[in-house]
């Protein structure tokens, strides 16, 4: 896959994905210059002006956020630093390990290998991260039912944290159906953003995953190991 190929597909999935705000705008701004990758751990992701973590701190960027790749060494300790741009005037040195890249070997199974060790919602921002980098992935597959369970998983908090505090007298006198508050509630607003959707079962007032990630592994990897179970995931959603 040659260097501009890969340009095109990263520059595709994160510059067209709908900005929700500046900031955003701001994380999918192609910088200029070298091989594109894209912050995944942000607890690693502080830009340095030389390959060592004790050099001046110029800047900490964020997770999503779209690097070019102009270089990289090992240094004297045995870190691997990459050499990146993220603007036209600010290049600085990040460590190896906090972005992925589709054109760097393995880099797919180290993100899957994240993903499993992450909670919550890391882990679904992590998994939406490796779905838009890693789109002809063998692993796909399995980022998507860890992507689809997430979101179920996180619907059961949603629906326990919607019941909370969503008042039902607030609800009676503000005139609306008590189904239009739990849709429209500001819980979702994250999840939203990681193109995430929720259905919601008004007999027993809980939210549901719609199952897109696991009606992907069915559609387009019938054969895999993982869509036996993304079968049996949508086979149990309520509204089926």
């Amino acid at each position: 896959m040659t260097s501009t190929f890969i340009t095109i597909i990263l520059v595709t999935i994160f510059f067209l994905l709908s900005p929700a705000s500046s900031a955003t705008a701001q994380k999918r701004r192609v910088p200029p210059g070298g091989r594109l990758a894209v912050v995944i751990d942000e607890r690693l992701a502080a830009l340095r002006i030389a390959p060592d973590p004790a050099a001046k701190l110029l800047r900490r960027l964020n997770r999503g956020r779209l690097v070019a790749v102009l270089g990289g060494m090992r240094n004297r300790d045995g870190l691997v630093y990459l050499q990146v741009a993220v603007t036209r005037r600010t290049i600085g040195w990040l460590p190896t390990e906090s972005v992925v890249a589709p054109w760097r070997h393995e880099d797919d199974d180290r993100s899957l290998r994240l993903i499993r060790n992450s909670e919550d919602f890391d882990r679904i921002a992590r998994a939406r991260l490796f779905l838009d980098a890693f789109p002809r992935s063998p692993l796909r597959p399995q980022g998507l039912l860890l992507f689809g369970d997430a979101a179920e998983q996180a619907a059961e908090k949603l629906s326990r944290e919607a019941s909370r505090r969503l008042d039902p007298n607030e609800m009676a006198a503000g005139g609306a159906p008590d189904f239009s508050y739990f849709l429209n509630y500001n819980g979702l607003d994250r999840y939203n953003r990681q193109e995430i959707n929720f259905t919601f079962d008004r007999s027993s007032s809980t939210f549901h995953y719609d199952g897109a990630a696991w009606s992907e592994i069915v559609r387009r990897y019938p054969g895999s190991p993982e869509a036996a179970e993304a079968r049996r995931r949508l086979a149990a959603l309520p509204h089926r």
